[in-house]
């Protein structure tokens, strides 16, 4: 069973943190920065949605779903605040991705994996932004023989869970079973910050103490366990990331307040619950 270093220090939403989430009236929404949602094939949309959803309600003034023209009718259908962003093949992907000129990017919940998966992921990383790198995307950078570029922002926030990160250090997990000795080991390895999600959180970077974010001060975190949820914690880190605020503070205000946002709703809470609970944890 994994364990935790017992002197891990425990992450706090202290009142700085919270007031940095307040938003100004001297500001407009592109001071709040625009964040990009990078979608997977058509049919299987319903995860960048729920990233952008979380993206928006965490306060990026502008998100976008970018996706292939003919997912179009479908994430329209669903989103109204979110604009929809489309590319008409995959050549002209990148230019329609720096066209709307993304602050951070979120790239992996249902990407898929097949060749022109692992193309758009090369493009999110060539431009050097802070990105969320999860789900596909970290099997795809896991891949030794993918020719990735490497993650050249050390903002960029990796949220991968046990399965995914074994993939990414399977020789870290041979010689210890260590939460935040694993999380590290992926950090430097990676060059970014990483989110291990789990109940006891580990959030690591390569220039930061690792730091967990426990659920123990919650009630009903167990409720997280449900398709989606992961998404959306992708869309508060990529949110927070268009907002300014640096990857590792970004990933631990994301997980402390996926928590709460657990808590505030209780028993049956489904991922679509997760970014309207936000209202209520930010009063």
């Amino acid at each position: 069973m994994a364990s935790l270093e017992p002197r891990t220090p425990v992450f706090e939403m202290t009142d700085t943190r919270w007031d940095a989430l307040r938003k100004s009236g001297d500001a407009h929404k592109y001071g709040y920065g625009h964040a990009a949602i990078v979608s997977g094939p058509a049919g299987q949309g319903g995860a960048a949605r729920l990233a952008a959803r979380g993206a928006l309600r965490i306060g990026a003034g502008v998100v976008s779903v970018v996706c292939r023209q003919d997912a179009m009718a479908e994430h329209a259908a669903q989103l109204n605040a979110v604009m929809v962003k489309t590319y008409a093949t995959d050549a002209s992907f990148k230019d329609r991705l720096t066209a709307i000129k993304p602050r951070s990017i979120c790239v992996g919940p249902n990407l898929g994996l097949e060749g022109d998966s692992r193309n758009r992921l090369a493009v999110v990383l060539g431009l050097g932004l802070p990105t969320c790198i999860d789900a596909d995307a970290i099997t795809l950078i896991s891949d030794t023989t993918a020719n990735l570029p490497e993650i050249s922002n050390s903002h960029s926030v990796m949220t991968p869970h046990e399965g995914e990160l074994r993939r990414f250090i399977p020789e870290v997990f041979a010689t210890t079973s260590c939460r935040v000795s694993l999380a590290q080991a992926a950090a430097d390895k990676a060059g970014c910050v990483v989110l291990f999600k789990g109940p006891e959180t580990v959030i690591a970077s390569p220039d930061h103490r690792p730091m967990v974010v426990s659920s123990k001060p919650f009630h009903h975190t167990s409720w997280l366990a449900t398709a989606g949820s992961g998404d959306v914690l992708s869309g508060f880190v990529t949110g927070l990331l268009a907002r300014g605020v640096d990857g590792f503070e970004a990933a631990a205000i994301a997980a402390d307040l996926h928590f709460r946002c657990a808590d505030a709703f209780g028993p049956g809470l489904i991922a679509e619950d997760i970014p309207e609970m936000l209202p209520r944890v930010f009063r």
